[in-house]
């Protein structure tokens, strides 16, 4: 049965949007696949790892209606192994998918698309709103480094979504560093507080353009879906209670200094080289119109930098974990940044003077 006649790109463009979440290694081996469904000339592509859900489509030439699965991996790698513009078809016979271009033939298996498990939608997707593709990426590029990764509080290993009225507020933290940003979006929904599985939020930003066409986020009790372009995702939400980032943030610190962000990363990369691997601390002394940047190793190995600032408060010796302040100068894009800080054992409040609702915050460590 004949499947889709199309040209290389138009197949592997969906197929390569679906195919970030699936899992090559999975107890229920059907979701190593891919579902594909032809309906009334549109031929839809669909991947989920039980999770989350992402779904595309393509035109193709009107036939009899068929639905198959096949390996997301081996079908994505034989498309971007064929030459760019190659005509690709695609036909379904006796539980094989036949793949032709030129003088290239593939024969794949597949399992039966009723066995396919996707997931069911809520019916209660009540609060949404609409924003720029590009306006979105953004905002989850300044705070999703911050996220845990498998902690075992779970709640830790996504992002906070709030939406009230007028606007979008995104929270990461993993406990050592938290990072705050907000958005003035249109929408006049009651306050909504989701949490976001770490893997949705990465494949999200994966998939967005840099560009104004609009996403629609719609949120549930148990679910967040985005729709954009051709593409659809649907992510099941983190359950538990996200800690209150409102008295992580610290206010009225008196002691503060702007540094141009290029400077600041140049100092810090080049004293991290001799971090001790395990611990990756910095020393920061902040005095009279000077930063002090040294750390030690193991070794007995030191670097030191230094850097001019315009200060004047009180002396601070304090240190830190130099990956986290990488992190977040690497996904700022000032030119200068603010920091603030209250004494050798409170956390730094990072900040920018282009992005009044943007904030992170890092805890100190001992050096």
């Amino acid at each position: 049965m004949h499947l889709v006649t199309a040209e290389r790109d138009a197949l592997l463009k969906p197929i390569q949007t679906v195919s970030g979440i699936v899992e090559r290694r999975h107890t229920l081996p059907i979701l190593s696949n891919l579902l594909l469904t032809k309906t009334d000339g549109e031929l839809s592509f669909l991947a989920t790892d039980i999770e989350v859900q992402i779904s595309t489509k393509a035109q193709c030439e009107k036939g009899q209606d068929a639905a198959t699965t096949v390996a997301a991996r081996k079908l994505l790698d034989i498309l971007r192994a064929l030459p760019a513009g190659a005509n690709v078809s695609m036909e379904l016979n006796n539980k094989k998918l036949n793949i032709k271009a030129g003088k290239s033939r593939f024969s794949l298996q597949t399992l039966a698309a009723e066995d396919f498990p996707t997931v069911s939608q809520s019916a209660e997707f009540k609060a949404g709103f609409t924003v720029g593709q590009k306006s979105l990426k953004a905002l989850l590029a300044l705070v999703q480094y911050a996220m845990a990764q498998q902690d075992i509080r779970y709640y830790l290993n996504g992002l906070l979504l709030i939406v009230e009225k007028g606007q979008a507020k995104v929270v990461a933290t993993d406990g050592h560093r938290l990072a705050f940003a907000a958005l003035a979006v249109e929408s006049d929904v009651d306050r909504q507080e989701v949490i976001i599985p770490r893997k949705t939020v990465i494949e999200l930003e994966r998939l967005l353009d840099d560009s104004d066409e609009p996403i629609r986020i719609d949120i549930a009790p148990t679910q967040v879906r985005f729709q954009f372009g051709n593409v659809e995702l649907v992510s099941k939400l983190v359950e538990g209670k996200f800690p209150d980032y409102n008295r992580v943030i610290p206010t009225g610190y008196k002691n503060s200094f702007s540094i141009a962000r290029e400077e600041l990363i140049g100092c810090l990369q080049r004293a991290a080289i001799l971090t001790n691997e395990k611990f990756k601390g910095v020393r920061c002394v902040v005095g009279d119109g000077s930063l002090k940047i040294s750390c030690t190793n193991t070794d007995q190995e030191e670097a030191q930098e230094e850097a001019e600032i315009d200060y004047s408060g009180d002396a601070i010796d304090i240190g830190f974990n130099v990956t986290y302040l990488l992190d977040v100068l690497a996904h700022v894009k000032s030119e200068t940044i603010t920091v603030a800080l209250g004494d050798a054992n409170s956390s730094a409040l990072v900040t920018t003077p282009d992005n009044t609702e943007f904030k992170y915050v890092v805890m100190p460590m001992r050096i």
